[in-house]
């Protein structure tokens, strides 16, 4: 998830804006499925995609083909009953998933108080990447996310199941001791994650292309559109 300097340095400034200007980067999951982020290839509708093993093939194929199928038919059904009611009662609560979902997924790995490092070659281990992460309060949401807020043990040991993370997360905090970061504590709802959002958007834009331990810094500049040097020409 981390963006390197060179690639963010080739963003156009279109990019920029929709990639770290609220709340457009929330709804960009079907694009990342589609064809993934900057820098990287590959697409999660092509079985034969990167991302996949030969063995894989048949499993996306089939999910390539259920996807299609689901677009037939909101497009039959926009033809039928009428785009604004399939808008309302499919794509909104779609939209709004999708939003969620993204923004939960990036706050697991992004905007925590004090910059956290970036791992790669030697300084990388399954350990310190898994330790990188963070955890969340969502309030009355945990149980609707089957407590996925607790994001650190699920990466350190992805095969403990749902209903055991709280517990599992309790076991191990004594044993991480100053490497696990408690998470701040939420009221009903987890209004103070969104401050964080806009923070780290704000702040977080790209990594060094040197470095095995890195972090996130900011450009200054980010929206600001380059100037051509237009050659002067003369008038006869």
């Amino acid at each position: 998830m981390q963006l390197p300097e060179k690639v963010y340095k080739n963003l156009d400034t279109s990019t920029k804006f929709m990639r770290f200007t609220i709340p457009l980067p929330m709804f960009a999951y079907p694009i990342y499925l589609w064809r993934r982020s900057p820098g990287k290839k590959g697409s999660h509708f092509n079985p034969y995609s990167d991302l996949f093993a030969p063995h894989e093939r048949k499993a996306v194929l089939i999910s390539t083909l259920c996807w299609t199928s689901m677009v037939l038919l909101l497009l039959y059904s926009s033809f039928l009953f009428g785009f604004l009611p399939v808008l309302k009662i499919y794509g909104i609560p779609y939209l709004i998933f999708v939003a969620w979902l993204d923004m939960v997924t990036y706050l697991h790995h992004h905007g925590y108080e004090q910059k956290l490092p970036w791992y790669r070659g030697k300084e990388w281990s399954y350990l310190r990447g898994g330790l990188t992460t963070i955890d969340r309060d969502y309030g009355i949401i945990n149980n609707i996310h089957h407590d996925i807020g607790t994001h650190v043990i699920h990466h350190l040991f992805p095969q403990i199941p749902h209903y055991h993370l709280v517990e599992a997360t309790r076991a191990a905090k004594p044993v991480l001791g100053k490497y696990y970061r408690e998470p701040k504590k939420s009221g009903a709802f987890p209004w103070h994650l969104f401050g964080y959002l806009a923070r780290s958007l704000g702040e977080d834009h790209y990594v060094s292309d040197t470095g095995e331990v890195v972090f996130y810094q900011s450009d200054p500049e980010i929206f600001t559109f380059s100037k051509p040097n237009n050659a002067k020409t003369k008038s006869n």
